[in-house]
């Protein structure tokens, strides 16, 4: 009878010197979900490596779960949004983030930014709120701050933007 073991994944991890350190890499895995049969100094065995497609499926949920967020004052109200995605995917902000900076190039609050911005783009196009009703709609705490974000993302304010007829970039291409 042949059994043979299915290939392990090591991870070598410098300067883990000591208990607590080990004890750390433990604590970290299993707060991010990640299989491994055992951790010697230096270095993890872990069960399977994550594959490309997990880390795109990971991104697409972040991204859905972040325009939902901007789209929801509610929510925007009742959690952070590090702790409204770590509730809603069950994994820890940590491995969120990384997976989402080294797919999309940006940080997930980077990303919300952009998307916060968007939506006040369509909202100053339909010409149906004031300043101060977007601001509010979008959780911002105060017009001032939501035209200071505006500007430094677009380089134009939000009534010059408005002025000039402003474009606005399709969701998918953020």
């Amino acid at each position: 009878m042949n059994t043979t073991a299915a290939p392990q994944t090591v991870l070598y991890i410098k300067n883990m010197v000591c208990d607590r350190c080990r004890m750390a890499v433990e604590q970290i895995l299993r707060r991010n979900d990640l299989a491994f049969d055992h951790i010697e100094l230096g270095k993890v065995y872990l069960h399977e490596t994550p594959t490309a497609d997990q880390r795109s499926v990971l991104v697409e949920q972040i991204r859905t779960a972040v325009l939902d967020y901007v789209g929801n004052r509610a929510l925007m109200e009742k959690w952070k949004l590090s702790a409204y995605l770590s509730d809603r995917l069950a994994k820890s902000y940590t491995l969120l983030s990384s997976a989402f900076s080294a797919a999309r190039g940006m940080t997930i609050e980077r990303f919300f930014i952009l998307q916060k911005v968007e939506r006040a783009k369509e909202l100053l196009i339909y010409d149906e709120l004031t300043m101060s009703e977007i601001a509010f709609r979008l959780n911002y705490s105060s017009p001032a701050h939501l035209s200071g974000q505006f500007k430094q993302i677009t380089g134009m304010s939000p009534s010059d933007f408005k002025r000039l007829g402003g474009k606005r970039h399709t969701l998918d291409r953020i």
